[in-house]
């Protein structure tokens, strides 16, 4: 039997991991597999370990596992692979193939649109949009945000698009937040490209309110991507990519 194993990474905030777990949940309705399991990377359970065993208990003589992470950086390229490799080698009967993260695609870009729409505040050629990533030493991370940022860019010509980090990458937020008083603008809407709600969301609202105070700006806190409808679709072609002989394989498994 086929199943679906499907990879969080996982939060000390217990809402932003029951946020991963409904999601996947409606994902599951949308496959026929009857094994199907999700598990976090860290700081939650079940673990990667935990939840790949009870599929091959559940009686699985293969398993598809998509990473549920918005970008290709060091958990998709060796964290989670270092994990597979081992439970490969503890059921090596188990047939196993690894899937693509999210990456870069229009519906993301299309999510990123509704959020800027659903603060109700006209964008002009006075507005400014940080596209707020959280950032990573791979430097695929960054060539993968700036090209959304591009993407995002050619739907609002008039509108100047920037994307930041907020760890291990540059330019930093806090560093963004302080430039922009350079930019001849009146409005910086902040998108936060972050699946759910946590810490990082948590600082920065954090250093918004405190830049804010300065500042005669207007700085506007958009709703971070959340567990959206066309992120389940983007699940859903990472699911149908490991099926059949030609499928897609991930190189990092």
């Amino acid at each position: 039997m086929e199943a679906i194993l499907y990879i969080c990474h996982g939060s000390r905030v217990k809402e932003a991991s029951s946020q991963a777990v409904n999601f996947i949940k409606e994902c599951m309705k949308r496959q026929p597999n009857t094994i199907q399991e999700y598990c976090f990377l860290e700081l939650a359970s079940p673990t990667i370990e935990d939840a790949y065993a009870t599929c091959v208990q559940r009686g699985a003589t293969k398993i598809n596992v998509i990473p549920v992470l918005l970008l290709t950086a060091a958990h998709a390229k060796h964290d989670i692979p270092d994990v597979l490799r081992k439970m490969k080698n503890h059921f090596p009967e188990v047939e196993l193939k690894y899937g693509r993260p999210i990456g870069v695609s229009e519906k993301m870009v299309d999510i990123l649109e509704e959020r800027l729409l659903e603060t109700k505040k006209m964008m002009t050629g006075e507005s400014l949009v940080l596209l707020v990533g959280r950032g990573s030493s791979d430097p695929d991370v960054k060539k993968d945000l700036s090209h959304i940022a591009e993407l995002l860019q050619i739907r609002m010509p008039n509108t100047t698009v920037k994307d930041c980090y907020l760890t291990a990458a540059t330019p930093s937020f806090e560093d963004a937040l302080i430039q922009v008083d350079s930019y001849p603008v009146k409005q910086i809407f902040i998108i936060p490209y972050l699946l759910f709600t946590g810490l990082l969301m948590q600082s920065m609202q954090k250093a918004i309110v405190e830049i804010q105070r300065a500042s005669k700006q207007e700085f506007v806190l958009c709703h971070y991507l959340g567990y959206h409808p066309k992120i389940e679709q983007i699940i859903g072609e990472r699911i149908l990519e490991l099926s059949g002989e030609s499928a897609y394989v991930s190189d990092y498994a």
